[in-house]
């Protein structure tokens, strides 16, 4: 049976990396033009029902225009300070071509200890999950204001495939300075071949990989297979396309040149699969009240554990047991092992009082557990 490649229209929810290059022009500064067409794709998207997050990569490219920082290298110092000159003006681009279009933005900024780090990693998803709900378009950058060499995640061809896996999207869009992978450069050798699909990243396809083409931007196609790898891994497909054409999706819908790499399974099994993996640092016994909610699909709350045993922190894997001690599963905890036992078998309204914060009504979330 012949392969067939993903359809954008029918994306559930769609991740859209946008380079540099293609939103900023070195001497004009913001393409206004093609920012307010690409938001044109956007709404339409919305309108079919997918969430929509946008990578953007722009903020130092703007922000040095401003600055008259020149073409030169920066310093980390200066390009920090352009990131913040910059950010506030990349958030405001969006938000003036989306807002015509009934679509409410938001700004997320993240460095790669945010992905590394389990609880930041909960986090992070908890919000961006929050703001899809409500319908809000995040906007998501690396905070390159407070990123340093070596937390950075170097070019937000990563950062796109982290961010998808993330919020599990079924499609990430990488919009670039060139139509797809190809087995050279094809600016340097006229013999070049496009792929239209990739259905394995071997050792044979990342020899092929080369350097930067752009000036402005850090990703070259060595990141971008980098990121195909995070992708797939999470059961997402990526797209590597050409996107300085108004109404990329567009384009994109209607058959133009890209190289789709393509998943094995759902964002949602590639999840489940890698909680499954971990070895739990602690245990949770429920009720038998709690083993029919979660039978049932509904998260683990306070209220159904009995028994809260080890030692673990936020994020954590711990396992989930039975009334009589069976493994029921696996899941990332919400809360400190002293934490857990303190309002275990207590309701989620009574958390305030008993930690004096307000936390989180689920113990376990239903979508970072394995039953």
């Amino acid at each position: 049976m012949p392969l067939i490649a993903p359809d954008v229209t029918a994306a559930k929810r769609l991740v859209i990396k946008i380079g540099s290059a293609l939103l900023v022009d070195r001497m004009t500064g913001l393409k206004q033009g093609w920012l307010s067409a690409l938001a044109m794709d956007v709404a339409e998207a919305k309108l079919r029902g997918t969430d929509v997050v946008l990578v953007s990569s722009g903020s130092i490219a703007l922000g040095r225009k401003v600055l008259a920082l020149g073409d030169g290298p920066l310093t980390l110092e200066q390009s920090q300070a352009a990131a913040a000159v910059g950010q506030i003006r990349l958030a405001r681009a969006y938000e003036e071509v989306l807002q015509p279009h009934g679509i409410t933005t938001g700004q997320v900024l993240v460095t790669l200890e945010d992905t590394e780090d389990r609880r930041r990693y909960l986090n992070s998803r908890a919000t961006m999950e929050t703001l899809l709900g409500l319908g809000v378009v995040p906007i998501v950058n690396e905070n390159d204001t407070v990123a340093t060499d070596e937390i950075r995640f170097g070019d937000n061809d990563r950062l796109a495939a982290q961010i998808a896996v993330t919020v599990g999207a079924d499609q990430l869009i990488l919009l670039s300075d060139v139509d797809g992978f190809y087995s050279a450069n094809p600016k340097e050798d006229p013999t070049a071949e496009r792929f239209d699909l990739v259905t394995k990243i071997t050792p044979e396809i990342e020899a092929m990989a080369g350097d930067p083409i752009s000036g402005m931007s850090k990703g070259g196609m060595k990141t971008k297979l980098l990121a195909a790898k995070t992708a797939v891994a999470g059961g997402c497909a990526m797209a590597i396309m050409e996107g300085s054409t108004p109404r990329p999706l567009q384009a994109l819908a209607r058959g133009a040149n890209r190289t789709w790499f393509l998943p094995k399974g759902d964002p949602q099994a590639a999840r489940k699969r890698w909680i499954n993996a971990m070895k739990p640092r602690g245990e949770l016994r429920l009720d038998a009240g709690a083993v029919t909610a979660l039978k049932a699909g509904k998260s683990l709350l306070p209220a159904g554990v009995t028994e809260v045993t080890g030692s673990f922190g936020r994020g954590d894997p711990v396992a989930i047991l039975s009334p009589e001690g069976d493994v029921l599963g696996k899941g990332l905890v919400r809360y400190t092992a002293a934490e857990a036992r303190a309002i275990a078998g207590h309701r989620s309204g009574d958390i305030e009082a008993i930690l004096g914060y307000q936390g989180r009504s689920a113990l376990v979330h239903r979508d970072d557990m394995v039953i």
